[in-house]
């Protein structure tokens, strides 16, 4: 079944693109240009009427929203063992920490790189400070969660969930504290980053910093 993935360079579908090539899905790789706002083209709105990335094709099915397509990915290939199984705690652990990223670190971090968007460009430093704050608070609850729980999030074996939190660390590398200065998020993030398909997905998406 033909897969496609439409996303941009150091964006949200990195963690898509990081899990097609971790599980070995044969896919096309679409990068949209930013600059010239080809996901505002009609074409592309046609697919994802949100105007984002990533947008995931598999067959006639259209997927969008990162988390979600990492959790579908993982339902579709259970050998991987990157999920565990349905109706578990842990199971319950992996749904919770993911909408965690998707709806604490994510909108923050919107409000960080969008700042006039939450409320106009008078308010931009007040937005972007609370901002801040939301995540070095979150990234500091992930690294106590750590010393506690690891090495990975749900324990001794990596999850979907992992690939998430590493790509929205990395989004981090520029703000006035990234999350690597956490020492047991630098450590968790070099443990995960060793993974040969990250490796690959930068290279095929030209990515040269947070190695």
């Amino acid at each position: 079944m033909a897969t496609t993935l439409y996303g941009s360079s150091s964006t949200a579908s990195l963690v898509v693109h990081w899990l097609l090539i971790e599980l070995g899905i044969e896919h096309k790789l679409v990068l949209l240009d930013f600059d010239t706002r080809e996901q505002k083209s009609a074409d592309y709105l046609a697919l994802n009427p949100a105007g984002r990335v990533p947008t995931l094709v598999i067959g006639s099915q259209v997927l969008t929203e990162a988390a979600a397509i990492a959790l579908h990915l993982a339902d579709l290939h259970p050998q991987a063992g990157l999920l565990p199984a349905p109706g578990t705690p842990e199971r319950a652990q992996a749904y919770r920490w993911m909408f965690w990223c998707a709806n604490t670190l994510q909108p923050a971090y919107r409000a960080w790189f969008y700042a006039d968007e939450v409320a106009g460009a008078d308010n931009v430093d007040a937005v972007r400070e609370g901002a801040r704050q939301q995540l070095e608070a979150g990234w500091a609850r992930f690294a106590e969660h750590l010393q506690q729980a690891g090495p990975y999030v749900l324990g001794e074996r990596i999850s979907v969930v992992d690939f998430m939190l590493v790509m929205l660390m990395r989004w981090s590398r520029n703000m006035p504290r990234p999350s690597d200065t956490w020492p047991e998020l630098k450590a968790y993030a070099e443990r995960i980053k060793a993974r040969p398909a990250f490796a690959e997905a930068y290279r095929r998406e030209g990515i040269t910093d947070w190695r």
